[in-house]
């Protein structure tokens, strides 16, 4: 059975209709997936995530390298050969002044002590006796009851017998000097740093017992190259940082300057003063800084903009809505900060990304996250 026209006419343009839906469809998608790509490769930056590089003051000076060390410390040593009897006091513990910290044995003192107290009693006695015949002497004669001789005898032995007193007395002093030195005790407050000696030990003269620190006296004590010497004057201040606390910096002021160089290392030793109540506790800390001699001006960058690759020395900048990748030159950091001298590759007001990953592109578009929109309550009529 044949088709008539007018059916055949109407399938033609349905088969039409569809071809062109499914075009328009397929159009649709495709601009559809590229504008998602599109979005995808859009950096959306915050105002955290970007900074901006300025001009700041770069301060200059003479390195300075050296440990933390407090100015008030004392190495207690042992002053007679005796026995440690007791030690009082541990690592680390606070003490006051005048506590006792080590004894040692003073039996063999304590028998000297004795002996001398008791030689100066009887050379007391002495005394009295020849002082007393001597003056009797003295007046028989007048009377002419003794001779002139006898007179000058009572006289002899009365200045031997002071002599005698006056070493017995010299004796008995000794004595209870080499008894205090059985106790060792605090020179000033402070914490022991160092204890030497344990119950039972030997003590020979000049060994070491115990040593005592302030803490609250703590300083820098530097060295800087005889080269650079001469710029440093008293009063000027300094920036270092110190081993065991990481992120900090710590501000001084040079109190002293060592008049004579190292003959070995050819270095000067400066002592550096803490200019704020901020100091560590603990000495023999290694410290490095730098003193401030002068100051320019000069392009600065903070490390967190930077990314080292290699020999290269990378920063993105944003300008025009564009990321660019920026080769720079740095010079050296500044040690109040941190931040380096930037010598070539960026200028000032340059805006670049802070803490940069290893994902963004040279040339991709960078834009800013739309606000979320806030809707207000509708007004109330009257």
């Amino acid at each position: 059975m044949s088709q008539s026209p007018k059916f055949k006419l109407q399938a033609t343009a349905i088969l039409a209709a569809a071809a062109l839906l499914t075009a328009l469809t397929g159009c649709h998608n495709a601009s559809s997936t590229a504008d998602k790509t599109a979005k995808a490769d859009v950096l959306m930056v915050a105002p955290e995530d970007v900074l901006t590089v300025h001009t700041n003051a770069f301060a200059s000076g003479p390195s300075i390298t050296g440990s933390i060390q407090p100015e008030h410390r004392a190495d207690l040593r042992a002053e007679i050969s005796s026995v440690v009897l007791q030690v009082l006091k541990e690592n680390g513990e606070k003490v006051n002044r005048g506590d006792l910290l080590v004894r040692l044995d003073d039996t063999s003192i304590r028998d000297s002590l004795s002996s001398a107290q008791e030689s100066e009693r009887v050379a007391t006695q002495a005394l009295d006796q020849t002082q007393r015949q001597y003056e009797r002497f003295k007046t028989l004669r007048a009377s002419g009851m003794v001779s002139t001789q006898q007179l000058e005898d009572a006289e002899i032995k009365r200045n031997a017998s002071e002599s005698d007193l006056s070493a017995a007395k010299t004796r008995t002093v000794q004595a209870r000097q080499q008894l205090q030195r059985t106790e060792i005790r605090a020179p000033f407050s402070g914490i022991i740093s160092e204890r030497k000696v344990s119950n039972g030990d030997t003590a020979q003269i000049g060994k070491e017992l115990v040593k005592v620190i302030d803490p609250d006296s703590m300083r820098f004590e530097g060295l800087v190259s005889a080269d650079t010497v001469g710029q440093v004057k008293l009063g000027q201040s300094v920036n270092f940082r110190i081993n065991g606390y990481p992120g900090q910096t710590f501000n001084g002021v040079v109190k002293r300057i060592n008049p004579e160089a190292n003959a070995v290392t050819r270095q000067v030793e400066v002592l550096v003063s803490f200019s704020d109540k901020k100091q560590p506790q603990v000495s023999g800390l290694y410290a490095e800084g730098q003193i401030e001699a002068g100051s320019v001006a000069t392009l600065m960058i903070p490390e967190v903009a930077v990314v080292r690759n290699g020999d290269k020395i990378i920063a993105w900048k944003v300008q025009a809505n564009t990321l660019h990748k920026m080769e720079i030159i740095l010079g050296a950091r500044d040690q109040r900060r941190g931040d380096f001298v930037v010598k070539s590759g960026l200028a000032d007001g340059d805006v670049l990304i802070r803490n940069p990953s290893s994902t963004l592109k040279d040339g991709q578009k960078v834009a800013a996250p739309t606000p979320p929109a806030v809707s207000l309550p509708a007004a109330k009529g009257n």
